[in-house]
């Protein structure tokens, strides 16, 4: 074979490999969707800083993040927000259920209640929450995809005594997240962990830049890590 020839084989079967293994890494690319509320869609809340899906961006490098999340989104818009998916799409990640929990929020308030009618009103909270949850979570896992889903945090409020209701209310509703969790081996950050102090938040149940961040780092943890199994991450 001449020489010529020869070396036109070589840059041909040289620039193929080169053409696969370009195609190889972008289809290993990581594209992370977030889903849900002003968890991740808080940019109207940090102006002039950064947002969740921002700051997220900046921690995986090497990863596409879409932002599908909206402020103010409940379990019921979960499916709309799917219906939006990328084909690319490799991993979700959930935040919902604080505004399905704010929407009551009322009975927190509530005086005219004796001990035993506090634990039925708080009891038919959860079996709604969990039911719709358990939809939703049904509805985002058809997609087969590795999931991951975030507890409500407690937010922060001026009155020590509201927030220790609201503290113990949130702590009903996440047991049915890790619940539903647990049955489906996702892992899981408990946001309560991870925003804890006053400076995480701001508008009190919204995540500050401060909280933002925490959030990030968080979220990087777990997509970074086992992508089957049961985890609880913080």
């Amino acid at each position: 074979m001449p020489a010529n020839r020869r070396r036109f084989l070589g840059a041909a079967i040289a620039l193929l490999a080169g053409a696969r293994v370009s195609q190889a890494q972008t289809s290993r690319r990581i594209q992370v969707a977030l889903l849900g509320d002003s968890v991740f869609d808080n940019a109207a809340y940090v102006k002039p800083g950064h947002d969740v899906p921002t700051l997220l961006r900046r921690r995986l490098g090497d990863a596409d993040v879409v932002h599908l999340a909206k402020d103010g989104g409940r379990i019921a818009d979960l499916p709309q927000q799917l219906a939006r998916l990328p084909a690319r799409t490799t991993h979700l990640v959930i935040s919902i259920g604080g505004n399905d929990a704010l929407d009551r929020a009322g009975v927190l308030d509530a005086t005219a209640l004796d001990a035993p009618e506090a634990f039925d009103v708080l009891a038919d909270i959860v079996e709604v929450f969990e039911e719709g949850y358990r939809r939703m979570l049904v509805a985002a896992l058809k997609r087969g995809l590795p999931t991951i889903v975030c507890t409500i945090y407690n937010g922060w409020f001026e009155s020590r005594a509201y927030q220790r209701r609201a503290s113990a209310a949130v702590g009903a509703l996440d047991d049915a997240i890790f619940r539903l969790a647990t049955e489906h081996r996702l892992t899981v950050i408990d946001l309560r962990r991870v925003c804890r102090v006053q400076g995480d938040f701001t508008h009190q149940v919204e995540p500050s830049e401060q909280g933002g961040a925490k959030i990030a780092a968080a979220l990087v943890r777990a997509l970074r890590g086992p992508v089957a199994g049961a985890r609880i991450l913080v």
